[in-house]
Formats: structure tokens, sequence, C-alpha cells
């Protein structure tokens, strides 16, 4: 994806709050060289920030008239209005190692015995997973295939399959839960039994 960013002559938080009055936000971009101020269109960065790719791969940023490759560090939102209020970039090459969390494509559930046979639902527990890799091997997503997976059976972070020179950063866990599967709830119904006849009253009894 690319995106056009300017060069941010003015700082301070009074001149941040004018940016944004006029309809842009302001940013930075950073590594590899000097930090350089930038400020974008705000709605075309808010656009952006829609799309899973944007979040996830190597952009071009055309800044000055070049272009540079980067990826997203940082997005600083409004509290409760649409409003984006700073954002971050990385500078990244062919030699820059980063680490970046990635989402999870789950692919395969119509096709496995636990949902087509045995009526289960599979449970994502984890919907994004951070790796380490060089910034030109960066994927966009994993896909993460539970087409195998049976009642009783859960995929953990071990079972992905990874492209060459990509790692999962685990942050001291041990192969924890990806997705696992999850038997159908049966509701018990209680059918109350009904209750007894009143008895009728013997004759001769009840009226004088």
């Amino acid at each position: 994806m690319k995106f056009v960013a300017y060069t941010r002559e003015l700082q301070g938080t009074g001149a941040s709050r004018r940016l944004r009055i006029s309809g842009k936000v302001p940013g930075i971009v950073f590594g590899a060289k000097e930090p350089q101020m930038i400020e974008i269109d705000h709605n075309a960065l808010f656009h952006a920030l829609k799309k899973e790719s944007f979040h996830s791969s190597i952009l071009d940023m055309e800044l000055a008239g070049a272009v540079e490759q980067v990826i997203l560090r940082d997005v600083q939102m409004h509290p409760f209005k649409q409003l984006v209020l700073h954002v971050d970039f990385q500078r990244v090459d062919a030699t820059t190692r980063i680490r970046k969390k990635v989402p999870l494509h789950f692919v395969g559930e119509e096709n496995s015995q636990a949902v087509k046979l045995d009526g289960c639902l599979i449970n994502h527990v984890i919907t994004e997973l951070e790796i380490e890799c060089l910034a030109q091997k960066l994927p966009e997503f994993l896909n993460v295939d539970v087409s195998g997976l049976a009642k009783g059976q859960s995929l953990h972070v071990d079972d992905l399959q990874l492209g060459a020179g990509v790692k999962v950063v685990l942050h001291g866990k041990k192969n924890p839960v990806v997705a696992t599967v999850v038997a159908p709830v049966v509701e018990e119904v209680v059918v109350a039994a009904p209750a007894p006849a009143a008895a009728a009253p013997a004759k001769g009894k009840g009226k004088k």
C-alpha cells in the first residue's frame, strides 16, 4: 500500500491542535536516519486504518518526492471521536529485523470432522500473534488451517506453518492454544408434571 505524507515544520501542542483542525494528522517517522516529523491527510489515513493490510505489511510512504518503505508502529485515537490524533511509522529495509503483530486467518472450519460430523464449534482462542522476521518477509497475515481438528482436539502455536525465517514471539509462554473444539451445548428440556385434579365433593356434603 502507498500513502502520501508531508513534512511538518511546526511542533508542539498548539501546532498539533491547529493541524488537526485543518484536517491533518501529526506523525513521526523514525529508524535508520534522523526522526522526521510528518503530517498526513486525516480522511485518507482514517480509511487506510480500516484495512487490515495497513497494520501488518510494508507500506510505501511518499515524502518530499521520495518513496521510503515503512511499517505502522503506533496509532493514537481520540477516546470517543472518530479522530486520529497521532501516528508513528518506522523505516525498514532489506536488513531490518522487526517484531510485529499479525492477524490470524482461520480456514477449513467447514471441512473439519468436528464441525461436519459432530456439530461442534471451533473457538478462536488467539486472533493475532507477534512474530519476528526480516521486514521484507513480513506476512500480511498467517493462515491457520483447522480442517484437521476433531472433537476434543486443540491447535497450538507449534502446529502452525510459518514461512522461512519467521518465528513467533511467545514472551515466556509455552506453546499456547490457538484454537480449540467446543462441543455443542445440549439443552435439557424439563417437562412439568400436570397438577392433580381437584377431588369432587362427596354427595350430600357441601350443601345444606
